[in-house]
């Protein structure tokens, strides 16, 4: 634990320790509980913590959250959006929490639950303006037509069932640490569908597929996944560095796609030819995208500023452009005759599909319950960690169970509840681990949540898209092959990148 000389560096630290989210799948494994909640040093002379692990408030803080997390569990039998409980569960748990503070008769620690909740709100502000502006590019592209251009072309082409099955794997692979791998896996998921038709088996055992790819290709990048977004955000690991688990995320989805095509018959669906239009300004925006992609990289990796900053310039951009589409239709209109007819030709303009657009629009269609989850998440797990539960649950995983195997684990904790929350609990322990142990935890992490449906965000939107046809047990029955990528993986991570197990701890 690093020492914090003043008040400033303290609350650094404690925002990068304990913070995260972490959910809990269920209230009947206890130690599951504690190998999720991160550590917190709370060791400080101007900022001082109760120990109330084993006060009321502790334990009530605990059902309340685990309660909360049941029912985000059950969101598709339940119909109550994920973000609601955990909403209430922070507000709640943190009232208490501040309650027994106001309490004490030294006022010292008056202003400790008022300073660790600013603590998580900036956190969370942080975190919420990188995915608002990534989301909006995404929804906007997707409005553009980009996506379903890409769909078009590939449903149009007449492959082969195996062919489609490789193709949709190799560019969700591709796709995903750029896009992300949750639109990537429902993009790929809705060309297997339109391929396969009535072809269940082929659909079921595509999206699979899709979603391992997906997955992977997340696992090395950090705008693949949030798992990988945090831990660059956290500082822990370069842009560069996380090409060092290419390799490794290669062989996670190669092998369980060997085996799985074998499955897959050589036969050709029915071509259905459709045709897809790009909007206007659909290759502007793209470049727009990778271009902001490019700001935050080099906004954290140059300039030494939160990687935010350059992702809402980039929005800014994205609204600019969105301004002269908007003047371009409203130009185009003063030109026209009375007949309707254009005075004079202008190249590229289509007023219908300019006349509505709105980038206000898209803003509004990002996944706003997700967001709000995320809120919900990070100030539940800030409160529970300022009780004093996350120091019981780094020592039962990291220091007991030693690095490496806690990190393995990690990626089967992130298959049975989901990746997100489990890498979250990571980074709010902050265990001391060097470079090759940072880039292992977050393999696993992105990786492991495939061996299950419901273990990534990928996999759940992927259920909801082909409801019926890919499942829960569909998914299990390649369990064992997912599993043998997961474990060959990790293995060349070990092997490939045995330099980086320096024994040197990352220090944010």
């Amino acid at each position: 634990m690093i020492v914090i000389n003043n008040l400033l560096q303290v609350m650094e630290s404690y925002m990068l320790k304990h913070l995260q989210i972490n959910p809990i799948a269920t209230a009947s494994l206890f130690s599951l509980l504690l190998l999720l909640f991160p550590q917190m040093s709370f060791a400080s002379a101007d900022i001082p913590f109760l120990d109330l692990t084993t006060h009321w408030v502790g334990y009530a803080s605990l059902a309340i959250f685990v309660f909360a997390y049941i029912l985000v569990i059950a969101e598709e039998e339940i119909h109550m959006r994920k973000s609601k409980p955990v909403m209430i569960a922070a507000g709640v748990i943190w009232a208490m929490i501040a309650i027994i503070y106001a309490q004490q008769a030294d006022t010292a620690f008056h202003h400790t639950a008022e300073v660790m909740i600013r603590h998580s709100l900036l956190e969370f502000a942080e975190l919420f303006l990188f995915l608002l502006a990534a989301m909006t590019f995404i929804n906007t592209m997707g409005e553009r037509g980009v996506f379903d251009a890409l769909r078009s072309w590939l449903v149009n082409q007449g492959f082969s069932l195996r062919t489609i099955f490789w193709l949709t794997g190799i560019l969700a692979f591709v796709i995903s640490p750029i896009a992300d791998n949750l639109t990537t896996a429902l993009l790929m998921a809705t060309v297997a569908m339109a391929v396969g038709g009535d072809n269940i088996k082929f659909v079921s055992i595509a999206c699979i597929n899709i979603v391992v790819a997906a997955n992977a290709g997340g696992a090395f990048s950090p705008f693949g996944d949030i798992t990988t977004l945090m831990v660059w955000q956290k500082g822990l690991v370069d842009f560069s560095q996380f090409f060092s688990l290419f390799l490794p995320s290669v062989v996670n989805w190669i092998i369980p796609a060997v085996i799985m095509s074998m499955a897959v018959g050589a036969g050709k669906p029915d071509v259905a030819k459709e045709t897809v239009t790009l909007k206007p300004g659909a290759f502007t925006v793209v470049f727009l995208f990778l271009l902001t992609i490019t700001m935050a990289v080099s906004a954290h990796s140059f300039l030494h500023i939160p990687p935010v900053i350059g992702m809402m310039t980039g929005l800014g951009f994205l609204k600019v452009y969105g301004y002269y589409l908007k003047m371009r239709h409203k130009f185009h209109e003063e030109i026209m005759g009375d007949d309707g007819q254009s005075t004079m030709s202008i190249e590229g303009i289509n007023q219908n599909q300019d006349k509505d657009f709105n980038i206000f629009r898209q803003l509004e269609r990002a996944e706003w319950d997700t967001l709000m989850f995320f809120y919900g998440i990070i100030l539940t797990v800030g409160g529970l960690g300022t009780i004093g539960y996350l120091t019981v649950g780094s020592q039962l995983m990291y220091g007991d169970l030693g690095a490496t195997n806690a990190n393995i684990l990690v990626g089967i904790l992130s298959a049975l509840i989901d990746n997100i929350p489990v890498m979250f609990a990571v980074l709010s322990m902050m265990p001391s681990m060097d470079m090759g142990q940072w880039l292992l935890v977050t393999l696993t992490a992105g990786v492991g949540g495939s061996m299950l449906s419901i273990g990534s965000a990928a996999g759940v939107a992927v259920m909801g898209q082909a409801r019926g046809i890919y499942t829960f047990f569909a998914h299990l029955k390649w369990i064992w092959a997912i599993a043998l990528g997961y474990g060959a993986s990790i293995a060349m991570h070990l092997w490939l990148n045995a330099d980086l197990f320096d024994n040197i701890p990352i220090v944010p």
